[in-house]
């Protein structure tokens, strides 16, 4: 009966001792998931805000929103050297990509060949719901007159390639703007390059309602 006794004590001490490790277990892996759910949550703005040229440091909690995002917005995002996030007009770079690669045409309005004014005035009326005049001179005349810092997504950006204003597009981000190039036809380019740097004569924002 003695030995009975003990057994019984014993199974009973070591049952309790398993109870409490597995009990204890489950508290140190829900204090884990707590502690690393915190540390992603409060981390979130700093993960954001690194960036070490072009690499971006993406933790865990950003990947879910990079999920979201289309292929045209990382193409986008890469050829302007942004964070995929920033891609967020999608009805701009959509007009974009439809019209990539058509090209220049003087006069022209078609996707058989447009020129600088029309594609502007036509991204303008389509995106942003604001009317322009048909040439980059008149363009340039309606504009309220920005320096090249302070120029927005949808803004006007001017140059002289002939003489006087001959040449417009419209701003993206990060010095990158769009327009129908001769050369290359509806395409991206930045204002730092060395040919559009030199003929930048400035910026411009139109406010024309096509309701008015």
């Amino acid at each position: 009966m003695k030995h009975l006794f003990f057994v019984s004590v014993a199974i009973g001490v070591f049952s309790g001792t398993s109870i409490s490790v597995k009990a204890q277990t489950s508290v140190n892996s829900l204090r884990m998931t707590t502690d690393i759910s915190e540390k992603r949550t409060s981390g979130i703005n700093q993960i954001r805000s690194n960036k070490l040229g072009s690499v971006y440091t993406v933790g865990l909690d950003l990947l879910a929103d990079i999920e979201c995002c289309t292929p045209m917005q990382f193409k986008y995002a890469q050829m302007m050297n942004v964070e995929v996030e920033s891609v967020a007009n999608l009805s701009l770079y959509y007009f974009i990509e439809s019209w990539w690669g058509t090209r220049y045409m003087y006069g022209g309005t078609s996707r058989n060949g447009i020129d600088c004014s029309a594609l502007a005035g036509n991204l303008l009326g389509q995106v942003f719901g604001i009317k322009t005049p048909r040439t980059a001179r008149d363009m340039y005349a309606a504009a309220q007159k920005l320096d090249r810092s302070e120029l927005k997504e949808g803004d006007l950006v001017f140059f002289n390639t002939r003489g006087g204003v001959s040449h417009v597009g419209v701003y993206l981000s990060n010095g990158y703007f769009t327009h129908a190039s001769t050369q290359n036809g509806v395409t991206i380019n930045n204002l730092s390059e060395n040919y559009y740097d030199k003929r930048f004569i400035g910026g411009g924002r139109l406010i024309i309602n096509c309701n008015e």
